[in-house]
């Protein structure tokens, strides 16, 4: 529950429209440190006042799409999240020199919708359809 007086000095902070914002999206009112934006356009907030938020939910993401879901969370800002990293990815130098082995770009994952892959059977059916065979009857 959103005290009042958490309420205002959060309006204060942030603002009328970023606080609607926040209400509408994590259901929560929240300030802290910008610490970085991923190539989604996803940005990165953390806020270390222990009298302000409970131990866990200090750090969060407020997701650039309307629809959003959580594979839109690239892998370095995951392990940044879940506390796996104590650095974020753009103050980590472990991350900064990382080269990823595949060489592409994160993408989110597209299962169940259009985009999603969907491989091709280049084997024969192991069940073939019945086709009736028709012979000729004798005829006079």
């Amino acid at each position: 529950m959103v005290s009042l007086a958490r309420t205002i000095r959060s309006i204060r902070r942030v603002g009328l429209k970023e606080w609607w914002h926040q209400m509408q999206y994590i259901g929560d009112a929240k300030s802290g440190r910008f610490v970085g934006k991923d190539q989604f356009g996803n940005r990165y907030f953390e806020n270390l006042n222990a009298e302000e938020e409970i131990p866990g939910r200090h750090r969060w993401v407020d997701f650039a799409q309307h629809d959003f879901n959580a594979t839109q969370v690239p892998p370095e800002w995951h392990s940044w999240l879940s506390h796996i990293r104590k650095d974020p990815p753009t103050e980590d130098p472990v991350v900064q020199n990382l080269t990823p082995p595949w060489k592409a770009p994160w993408v989110e994952n597209l299962t169940g919708t259009r985009g999603a892959y969907k491989p091709y059977n280049t084997m024969k059916s192991k069940i073939d359809a019945w086709e009736p065979k028709i012979i000729p009857r004798g005829g006079p």
